[in-house]
């Protein structure tokens, strides 16, 4: 049967995700914290990069990590090139998520922290960062399914996942809809596991939030 092979296969997928998702939130927190200098040149290069990385096709930029990096000295193996391009890709829509969800902080917190002498690092950790995430949520619960259906993409440069493991099994037994009803199905499963994650998130950053309001 092809289910407990694919099954296999996913779960690295799954892992992929989850580290593509940590690094994508770090450099998507960095990149709007950026974005709220003056430096206009800074901010000039950010947006022509977020505009080119919004503008081109995911697929366009794991080939770009994998197959033009070693043009400029930068070998990658085929999981680290395909993390690179994935981690990219979500940090620059991560930060468009803060970006909108800053739009909903009220400036008087900022002000009242700057007051009380906290340095802008402390403001954006205890102060920011909290309260976008809460607001966020919802977003980045979206994002993350979104990044793990983009691992599937990966096959194309040799990434040995759920997808390139269905397509083999298929080939091979002449028989495709078994295997790949078999990926879909455990790529379902995985996205019900990160709303569920999601859904307690939220619930416990609105109730932490909440006490700090009280």
């Amino acid at each position: 049967m092809a289910l407990p092979q694919v099954l296999v296969a996913v779960l690295t997928n799954a892992w992929l995700a989850v580290v593509i998702c940590f690094f994508a939130l770090i450099t998507g927190a960095l990149l709007t914290v950026v974005r709220t200098f003056k430096a206009k040149l800074v901010n000039k290069i950010v947006s022509l990069f977020i505009s080119f990385i919004q503008g081109t096709p995911i697929l366009v930029q794991i080939f770009l990590a994998y197959y033009a990096l070693p043009a400029v000295g930068l070998n990658l193996s085929a999981i680290s090139a395909g993390i690179l391009a994935l981690t990219v890709n979500s940090s620059v829509f991560i930060t468009e998520i803060f970006r909108g969800g800053l739009r909903n902080l009220e400036d008087g917190q900022i002000e009242a922290a700057a007051t009380l002498g906290l340095k802008p690092f402390h403001i954006w950790r205890l102060v920011i960062f909290p309260q976008l995430l809460r607001v966020c949520i919802p977003m980045l619960v979206s994002e993350s399914s979104m990044v793990l259906k983009a691992t599937a993409l990966l096959s194309v440069i040799t990434v040995v996942e759920g997808l390139r493991v269905a397509q083999q099994i298929g080939a091979s037994e002449f028989s495709p809809f078994e295997p790949y009803l078999a990926v879909g199905a455990a790529f379902a499963a995985i996205y019900l596991v990160i709303v569920v994650i999601g859904k307690l998130l939220e619930s416990r950053l609105a109730l932490i939030g909440g006490r700090h309001e009280s």
